[in-house]
């Protein structure tokens, strides 16, 4: 199946069509949240896929929502990735470390006190953060406060920490990085109408609102290499009070001016609820229309539907999220037909090796 053939096309060459999708786990070692020797083990023992996408990684203090994420713009944190992209490698793997600035949802624990910055001063309504503290060891969601409006200096300074996360990226040994720019974070934040209420030349009309999504993805460019980068967009994903009726036509013409850069990849996330919507063919049409480069897609796939939709031309590569928790041989087990181990949803987020990296691959189980 065409799933499981190498892919190798301009910026990838890779074992097969497989992505394991970004996935926030929370083990890093404290204080400094540093990647560390565990998480080293987990990457590499699901280094088979074609390619690795991290979890989402911090690009600065302030670009933390969550307790226990990576980050990549501390001398520590660099170390810590270097053994996991090591052991990935050693393994025969390819890894991209997944870059975001969370922009609202966040708290003002992890800003020196401060609000959150976003595009405009709008508190999400329906967003919780995961807080850990000496009074919650175990974790708490709280709500977000409200955000601070970011000022042009704000601006350049979040663009400029990416473009220095990206290059820390490569030192550790990265062989590239995904921008992550959907799922509620701040640039998805600047492309819909109902987090980005601007009057300047960052919000009003799509060219405005896509206006700093291409400043980042220039700036990570410049540093690195446009066949290092990917980005990450989520167009029907409407949590986090994203629910923007011009969304599809903004993410489109972000996806034709993408196109332009000869960027490594656009990385489609779909929604993955159990009623969550269908994305329509003649969507997928267009972004294939408006992308001419490489693009994954993630969302509740199986062997069957990752097949036909790499075969309709419509992805070239299928992440997979969820199943990669418990089967760390996913790849070998979905060619096979072998059977899926389900995953403990209690430990997902923070705790130890238990529901990390205990889990056996097939044949060892």
């Amino acid at each position: 199946m065409s799933l499981f053939t190498p892919y190798q096309k301009s910026h990838l060459s890779l074992n097969n069509r497989m992505v394991m999708a970004p996935m926030t786990r929370s083990r890093t070692t404290q204080p400094g949240n540093i990647p560390n020797e565990m998480m080293a083990q987990y990457y590499a023992q699901r280094a088979s896929t074609g390619l690795i996408i991290t979890e989402a990684t911090q690009i600065s203090d302030e670009s933390q929502g969550y307790s226990f994420t990576p980050g990549v713009y501390t001398p520590e944190q660099i170390a810590g990735w270097q053994m996991v992209t090591s052991a990935v490698h050693h393994s025969g793997g390819k890894i991209f470390n997944q870059l975001w600035h969370v922009g609202r949802v966040s708290h003002s624990v992890f800003q020196q006190g401060l609000a959150p910055i976003a595009p405009s001063a709008i508190k999400p309504t329906e967003t919780k953060v995961w807080i850990v503290d000496a009074n919650h060891p175990d974790g708490q969601m709280v709500d977000c406060p409200v955000p601070r409006e970011m000022s042009h200096k704000d601006i350049k300074r979040v663009v400029n920490d990416f473009a220095d996360a990206a290059e820390n990226a490569i030192e550790a040994g990265f062989d590239g990085i995904e921008i992550h720019g959907g799922n509620g974070y701040l640039i998805d934040q600047f492309l819909r109408t109902n987090s980005n209420q601007r009057v300047d030349s960052y919000g009003g009309s799509r060219e405005n609102r896509i206006r700093f999504l291409m400043e980042v993805v220039l700036g990570v460019s410049q540093r690195i290499g446009a066949d290092k980068v990917g980005v990450r967009l989520a167009p029907f994903v409407t949590f986090k009070d994203m629910d923007c009726p011009d969304i599809v036509n903004a993410i489109l013409l972000a996806a034709e001016e993408l196109s332009k850069l000869d960027i490594a990849y656009l990385h489609l996330s779909e929604a993955d609820w159990d009623d969550a919507p269908q994305i329509p063919d003649n969507f997928r049409a267009k972004f294939r229309e408006a992308f001419k480069g490489t693009i994954i897609v993630a969302g509740r796939y199986d062997v069957e539907r990752a097949s036909d939709i790499i075969d309709s031309g419509y992805a070239d590569l299928v992440a997979f999220g969820r199943s990669f928790i418990a089967n760390p041989d996913l790849p070998f087990r979905l060619q096979a037909g072998k059977p899926l181990a389900a995953f403990d949803k209690g430990p997902l987020f923070g705790g130890g090796a238990a529901g990390y990296i205990d889990y056996p691959s097939y044949q060892a189980s």
